[in-house]
């Protein structure tokens, strides 16, 4: 939760709740189009090298005999993940798709969990090395959503065409849903553009909007707080209140994404 600082007194609530939704952008070339959110991409690596390598390191470490407590939780996360994409997908989910849907929750509920810094603090924290825009949540960046939607998505085509080849792909792109009359061939193409625009559409926006609501919220009860005695005490309140009620948001939307990237690649992997 956002607490009290000494410059909030020198700016308004727009000011105070955009000098910490702003990133640390650096123009690509002459300033254009691309631009490189150099915060988002710092943080997504540094948290991804993290959670991967704590990974590696209970799985190096551990043994057929009795576990140790933080062997038996990752078994637990392993066993989790697996349970949920054995109902899902029915052809040999180890060789890539739990991996992949592990991978996926980890790193997502790491980068959804770096909500839960103080915003303020980190704020001045990141201050002591001259960075005043930087934001801790990557997946608050709708940039970082949607490139892991389209990953998923690029995945979906590439296993789609792997498993039914190019021209039974592009058969059922015309073909289906409504059957293979050549009249119908346009609806049926209409249809399918439809469905694979909105897929990554939907993947990405559903876990950037919770994010990033959740960031907003939690800097609107950091400015009540700022307010006097009182603000400063129902804001703790309902902060600490929503602190609880997020935790479940952070863990929810990183099981959601991980669950839609499963029913995408085994959608995949069926034939209409």
């Amino acid at each position: 939760m956002a607490t009290e600082h000494a410059e909030q007194v020198a700016m308004t609530p727009s000011e105070y709740i955009a000098g910490h939704l702003s990133f640390n952008a650096k123009p690509i070339g002459d300033g254009g189009f691309w631009t490189l959110h150099v915060d988002t991409l710092v943080m997504s690596v540094i948290l991804g090298i993290l959670v991967m390598g704590l990974v590696w390191w209970v799985a190096r470490g551990a043994s057929a005999g009795v576990p140790t407590k933080r062997q038996a939780f990752v078994e637990l996360v392993f066993g989790f993940v697996d349970d949920q994409v054995k109902n899902i997908f029915h052809g040999n989910r180890h060789a890539f798709i739990a991996p992949t849907a592990l991978t996926v929750f980890l790193w997502v509920f790491a980068m959804n969990a770096m909500d839960f810094l103080p915003v303020d603090v980190m704020h001045k924290f990141y201050g002591l090395f001259g960075l005043h825009h930087w934001r801790s949540v990557p997946t608050s960046d709708i940039n970082t959503t949607f490139a892991l939607a389209l990953a998923v998505w690029f995945l979906m085509i590439f296993f789609a065409i792997k498993v039914k080849g190019l021209g039974g792909w592009i058969h059922e792109l015309f073909c289906s849903p409504f059957g293979t009359k050549i009249w119908v061939w346009p609806a049926n193409f209409l249809f399918n553009m439809i469905e694979y625009i909105s897929k990554p559409l939907s993947h990405s926006l559903r876990l950037f909007g919770n994010m990033y609501a959740g960031e907003v919220i939690f800097l609107l009860l950091g400015l009540w707080a700022a307010t006097g005695l009182t603000g400063t005490i129902f804001g703790a309140i309902l902060g600490a209140g929503w602190s609880i009620f997020h935790i479940l948001i952070v863990a929810l939307q990183a099981f959601i994404f991980m669950m839609l990237t499963v029913v995408y690649l085994a959608m995949a992997h069926e034939s209409h």
